[in-house]
């Protein structure tokens, strides 16, 4: 006769496998801008499914030409509707996934935490030798909404020979956070996560495209764990954490 600990063993064993077979890892690829609310969306989902998640993040253009190539992502969720509409283009998003999850808004920092409020039309004057960060303007969506704003406000030829260009937005925060720029344009959510800038201007919202994040699932693996997380996104802690961070959660 089994004994009482062996019987309650293997019943443990037995309700326990189903929930190990049922673990999967997602491999999310996200514009950099989202990496303090992915870091929190990560430790999260986790907690909550089981499932692992591993998280890519790097300039939306770099990110899409990866995906284009092969690499092996589950979700992309692109800084710029244009990158999407590429990998749509070319097939490689799976059927009616795609949607679009935050908005951002645009702005303009500064080196240090005491630095004053400005007109962005005294950015000429008041960035003089010094050089303006911003993330590569024809390939990285923030870059781009950069450009388009300057452009629109009639500063971008006279700032063009000025402009120190980035791989992504956080590397152009990180360098006036270090002071090797004294201004940059980044998202409000990048400057949210900065101590070392200051907010000093806001772009008009008219002068740029709107800034939208679509997120989709990748084709050619499609899994439990993948449509999990796309509702995770749609979610109240997905929700929270984009908040805490400075993003608009475009509604479902």
């Amino acid at each position: 006769m089994a004994k009482p600990f062996t019987r309650l063993a293997a019943a443990l064993a037995l309700t326990c496998a189903p929930l190990t077979l049922r673990a999967d890892e997602v491999t999310v690829f996200a514009a950099a801008s989202m990496t303090n609310a992915m870091g929190e969306i990560k430790q999260a989902f986790e907690a909550d499914t089981g499932h692992d998640l591993v998280v890519s993040l790097a300039g939306s253009s770099a990110l899409a030409r990866q995906i284009q190539q092969g690499a092996p992502a589950d979700i992309f969720i692109s800084a710029n509707p244009n990158w999407m509409d590429v990998l749509e283009q070319d097939g490689l998003l799976e059927h009616d996934s795609r949607f679009a999850l935050l908005n951002n808004s645009l702005v303009l920092v500064a080196h240090g935490q005491n630095a004053g409020a400005m007109q962005i039309s005294e950015l000429p004057e008041k960035l003089g030798d010094g050089k303006l960060a911003m993330a590569l303007v024809d390939a990285v969506p923030a870059g781009i909404y950069g450009k388009a704003s300057l452009t629109t406000l009639g500063l971008w030829d006279s700032l063009a020979p000025r402009v120190a260009q980035t791989d992504n937005v956080r590397a152009a925060l990180a360098l006036v956070a270090i002071g090797e720029a004294p201004f940059g344009i980044v998202y409000a959510t990048d400057a949210v996560a900065e101590d070392g800038v200051t907010v000093v201007a806001t772009f008009p919202a008219d002068s740029h495209p709107p800034i939208i994040y679509p997120a989709a699932d990748i084709a050619g693996r499609d899994t439990a764990a993948e449509n999990q997380f796309l509702e995770y996104l749609r979610g109240d802690k997905a929700r929270a954490a984009f908040e805490r961070q400075g993003f608009v959660v475009i509604p479902q």
